[in-house]
């Protein structure tokens, strides 16, 4: 048995040194504003994964008001979502994610974060998809008052 699971994540961006996306650091003069890390990538993951499973999303196992997660490595967060995932009879197959910011430029970086999401989702490189865009100029992404991103998963029973 297969799901498809999608989730999405948007933070706004504040003057800064440096952003985490898909597990990787990115200096640069932006920051990301959140409880946690702030790493969009792999929250909008956590969301797809838990929703492929019908185990609800991240602010259910992780709220924001809870101070133990204040700034959170997001990447422990989504060790813990596979870990739910498996104790629900579930393994991940595939994961494509889409990252969308006017900043940084984050080319250099999609090889660093799809090696980092593979070790945390136990995944082989090819299982493991990330792409960027920007907004042309238009809205808070276009603007660089924010970012945000997508991602859709394929899971499956473990049987």
């Amino acid at each position: 048995m297969f799901r498809i699971g999608h989730g999405f994540d948007l933070h706004r961006l504040q003057p800064g040194e440096g952003v985490t996306l898909g597990g990787v650091f990115i200096a640069c003069d932006y920051a990301i504003v959140a409880h946690s890390d702030g790493d969009a990538v792999i929250h909008a993951l956590c969301d797809a994964l838990l929703g492929a499973a019908a185990l609800g999303d991240i602010g259910h196992y992780f709220p924001d008001t809870d101070p133990e997660f204040a700034g959170a490595d997001s990447r422990m967060l989504l060790r813990e979502v596979v870990k739910t995932l498996e104790q629900a009879g579930f393994r991940p197959v595939n994961v494509d994610l889409t990252i969308i910011a006017q900043v940084p430029k984050l080319a250099p970086y999609i090889i660093a974060m799809r090696q980092r999401l593979c070790e945390d989702l136990g995944l082989d490189i090819g299982a493991v998809n990330v792409k960027a865009t920007t907004h042309e100029g238009v809205d808070a992404i276009g603007e660089k008052r924010a970012l945000s991103a997508h991602a859709v998963t394929l899971i499956a029973a473990d049987m």
